[in-house]
Formats: structure tokens, C-alpha cells, sequence
């Protein structure tokens, strides 16, 4: 991507002195044809004037939260779905404060919280400040909410002291915005199916087995390969969790339903398996409610092997078919055991014996095994599920560009 042209920026400029940077920054993405529009907050107004910023950006300056006419014409909430990127330049101590505890006392931090696009952050602050343990602690929460982050430089300050804190040119503020453009658009045209959650096998009209699933990291992986452009099926197992616009979601209950959308989801790009399918159904359900005595015996029969049906598909094998593998114990030596049988590309495992990953935690950690290098093995450390699922993404558009 060499220029900017469709693409939405909105800018956040908050009040420090490298506030005049912003002035040459947005000259630059007007230049590469981005669209923009600018929220200055009430300290930034001490360092540029908003008729100014409405000159270079030709697009509107908003300030006010409670402005009348603005929220008329457009609310905070629409102004933050308006943006492709959200970018807070510069962010200071105090705002990147604001922005780690949620708090929304003005226009800038109510946008940036209420946002579901990527934020980039490009720190300017002393260097005292940067390096204050209350600042790495907000920057450490900030990252694990996915924020990203331009900068700081080392360099001389406008108070006479040198070290990092210095806010980044702003031509590297616009490289990194069209570097990650780019790496959005990787995916268009390609398609990709990912399968999430359990499957319920019925005993009864009440009963059933299962397998134990939040389908979060299914669910982020559609959400990093959907916004990275790919055309994304998302087949679910009942979970409660919510899905962004733009992913063709299909629910299902039972591993055969799973099973039979998978089908008809083919031919795909890339499928990536997540879903904890029950291995097994039951031989023959009761129709009606089982009633309550000593013992049962049920027989049990195995369910098709969805994972293993794809990758052996001779005419709509994916290109890149990946598993997923919950362990508890011999995490190395079963992985290798399932790429193997299965006949996939990558097989990811984690271990859902550790009380702090998998399952209904928020954060996971995996090791990635690759057929065609039997030897690499690849560990993804402990971090939210949405970071791991950005960093399997990042692999998957290097593999298929």
C-alpha cells in the first residue's frame, strides 16, 4: 500500500508540546490522500488551535462531548466505528493514564474506549515520566488490551533533559499506520473457515456430553482474520460470545451439524480447527427424559473426525489446514502424534492443565508444530487470547503471501 487513499484516520491530539508535531503528521496523510477527521483535546487547544487542524486535515475538528451540534451530526460511538485507525499522537502520561483505567471524562477518551478499530498510541512525555513504574504499568495494561504503540525516541527535550520520551517523527508515525494497512488488506480475496466451542452429543432431551470450551480463541482468530481482510466463515458451537460484523457466523450444536456446515463451507483457503468436538455420541438417544436410578449403560460410538476429513479432502483440501490440541500432559510428544495423523499443516497445543490458560481464561499459551519442519516448534508466551491470535494470523499471512 503506498498511499492512503479510502482509508479513514481519525486523530486524537492531546495536550503537551510535541502537539505541534501533530500539525506535520496529518499534512502527511493528507498528502498520501487519507481521509481524516481530528479530536483535539481541551489542554491540546494550548499548543494548536483547531482552525489550524482543520486547514491541513480538511475534515472536521471535534472537542466538546456534550457539543449539541456534534452529537446531532455524528455521536461519539459513530465517530469511533467512522475510523479505519484511531491515532492518539501525541498520548501523554495522562491520557495513556486514562485510557489503562477506562475512564472517559472527555470526547478523546469516550471515542478511543467506545472503539473497536486498532488504536495506535505515539508517547510523548519527560523522561522522568516515561520511565515512572505508574506509566509502565498503564503502558503493560494498554498492550494487553491490544493497543499499539509508535515510539518514543531517545533524544533532546523541549525541558533540556535527553533520554526516550521524545515523541516519533511524524513520517514514522505514517509508515507504521501504512505498514499495518497493508498487513490488513493481505487477506482480501482469500477465504478462511474456523470452527469454535464444543459440540453437544445428546443423551436426552436434557442430557448431553461434551467437551469443555469457551470458544474464545476460535472466536479471536475469526476476529484477527476478518479484520486482516480475509473472507471469514466462523462455525460455532454454542458459546455465549459476541462476533464482529462481517464474519459469516453459523451455529451449530451437535459434532454432525458441525460436521455437515464444514461441508458446505468447502472449498476454503484455510480452515483453522479450534472446536473441542465431542470424540464420541451416543449409540442411541432417549426420546424421552431418563428417569432418575442406580446406574445407566450407554453405548457410545465414535463421531466423524472433522479435522481429519479436511485435511484428507483430495479435491477441497484447503491450502493451509491448522489444528488445535488440548493437553494435559506430554505436550511436545502428542502434538507431533496428532500432525501426524491428521495429516495438517500446523498443529497449535496448549496446556489446559494450568489454571491461567485455556478454556474460560482470557489469556493462553501455545506452542506451534509445523509438518514440513518436523524439528521447529514454535512458543507463543503467555498473553491475552486476542495477542495470541494476532501473532497465529501474522503467521498464516506470511505462509499463504
Amino acid at each position: 500500500m503506498n498511499d492512503l487513499m479510502t482509508k479513514k484516520i481519525l486523530f486524537v491530539i492531546c495536550g503537551g508540546v510535541s502537539a505541534y508535531k501533530s500539525l506535520e503528521t496529518i499534512r502527511l496523510f493528507r498528502k498520501n490522500n487519507a481521509e481524516i477527521k481530528t479530536i483535539v483535546t481541551k489542554s491540546a487547544k494550548e499548543f494548536v488551535t483547531p482552525l489550524s487542524i482543520a486547514s491541513l486535515s480538511q475534515g472536521k475538528v471535534y472537542d466538546d462531548l456534550f457539543s449539541v451540534e456534534n452529537e446531532t451530526e455524528m455521536d461519539h460511538i459513530a465517530l469511533s466505528r467512522w475510523a479505519d485507525v484511531i491515532v492518539v499522537a501525541p498520548a501523554t502520561a495522562n491520557t495513556i493514564s486514562k485510557l489503562s483505567q477506562g475512564s472517559t471524562e472527555d470526547l478523546a477518551s469516550t471515542v478511543v474506549l467506545a472503539s473497536n478499530k486498532q488504536v495506535f498510541l505515539a508517547p510523548a512525555m519527560n523522561v522522568r515520566m516515561w520511565e515512572h513504574q505508574s506509566t509502565r504499568d498503564n503502558l503493560n495494561t494498554l498492550k494487553r488490551y491490544g493497543y499499539k504503540f509508535i515510539g518514543p525516541v531517545i533524544g533532546d527535550m523541549a525541558c533540556g533533559e535527553y533520554g526516550e520520551g521524545k515523541m516519533s517523527e511524524p513520517s514514522d508515525i505514517l509508515n507504521e499506520i501504512l505498514n499495518f494497512l497493508s498487513s490488513q488488506s493481505k487477506g482480501k480475496g482469500i477465504k478462511a473457515l474456523v470452527t469454535a466451542g464444543p459440540t453437544n452429543e445428546y443423551i436426552d432431551p436434557v442430557r448431553f456430553l461434551t467437551n469443555k470450551s469457551s470458544g474464545k480463541q476460535g472466536y479471536e482468530i475469526a476476529k484477527s482474520l476478518s479484520r486482516r481482510g480475509f473472507d471469514t466463515t466462523l462455525i460455532s458451537g454454542p458459546t455465549n460470545l459476541q462476533i464482529d460484523e462481517g464474519i459469516n457466523l453459523i451455529k451449530v450444536e451437535t459434532t454432525e451439524e458441525m460436521f455437515k456446515a464444514t461441508q458446505r463451507s468447502l472449498p476454503t483457503d484455510i480452515a483453522v480447527f479450534t472446536a473441542a468436538v465431542a470424540d464420541y455420541k451416543i449409540n442411541q438417544k432417549s426420546p424421552n427424559k431418563l428417569k432418575k436410578q442406580e446406574s445407566y449403560n450407554i453405548n457410545l460410538e465414535q463421531n466423524i473426525d472433522i479435522l481429519n476429513y479436511v485435511s484428507n479432502h483430495n479435491s477441497m483440501r484447503p491450502k493451509l489446514v491448522i489444528g488445535f490440541a488440548a493437553e494435559t500432559h506430554d505436550l511436545e510428544k502428542n502434538a507431533k502424534i496428532k500432525l501426524r495423523n491428521k495429516n495438517c499443516d500446523w498443529i497449535i497445543v496448549n496446556d489446559v492443565s494450568k489454571k491461567n490458560i485455556g478454556f474460560e481464561s482470557d489469556y493462553n499459551e501455545v506452542n506451534i508444530h509445523y509438518k514440513n519442519n518436523p524439528n521447529k516448534k514454535e512458543k507463543l508466551s503467555l498473553k491475552k487470547k486476542s495477542e495470541i491470535s494476532e501473532e497465529i494470523v501474522d503467521r498464516i499471512v506470511n505462509q499463504i503471501n
